[in-house]
């Protein structure tokens, strides 16, 4: 796994798009409604590619032994300057292919481990509450903030609460 800067997120989008168009027809609440289309998603990671060439964003990607995109994690950095000690978590997602094998959580580790060689103290994400993703981030040592009802439509559109985590990276991140 590595990371990727803007231009390679641009030049891998189709595949990038792929993992997103999966991970929202597998049911994860990611931020887009089911059906995604690849047009869309493709447009949405070149956003990203634009954040990432801007420093506001770091996106890891893990690809198979076929050079497909399995896996991503990324992390939001505030540009306020009283905000940066910290940074969100976000996109961890991981192809339902290559699911059960422990890389999420290597994802996680390595967006983790960056975080704080950067000087990043705190990290803080949303889950969808209930879902696999909060059992891997309770697992991995992550404290819960609180829940928010009705927080974000599921891919099917239907209102499901949140729940907000937070990590402080003062010791040895990854759990």
């Amino acid at each position: 796994m590595e990371r990727w800067d803007g231009d390679r997120i641009r030049a891998r989008a189709d595949g990038l798009a792929a993992l997103l168009t999966d991970t929202v027809a597998s049911g994860a609440s990611v931020g887009f409604l089911a059906p995604l289309g690849h047009a869309e998603a493709v447009a949405w990671w070149r956003e990203r590619a634009d954040a990432a060439a801007a420093g506001r964003l770091a996106v890891w990607a893990a690809l198979d032994a076929t050079d497909r995109v399995t896996g991503t994690v990324g992390l939001d950095f505030p540009d306020k300057p009283n905000s940066r000690h910290r940074a969100e978590l976000v996109k961890l997602m991981v192809h339902r292919s290559a699911r059960g094998q422990g890389l999420g959580r290597r994802l996680l580790t390595t967006a983790e481990w960056a975080a704080a060689a950067d000087g990043r103290t705190l990290l803080h994400l949303d889950t969808e509450t209930g879902s696999p993703a909060e059992r891997l981030y309770r697992s991995a040592g992550w404290t819960e903030a609180g829940t928010l009802p009705d927080y974000a439509a599921s891919p099917a559109g239907e209102l499901r609460p949140t729940t907000l985590y937070y990590k402080r990276l003062g010791g040895r991140p990854g759990g």
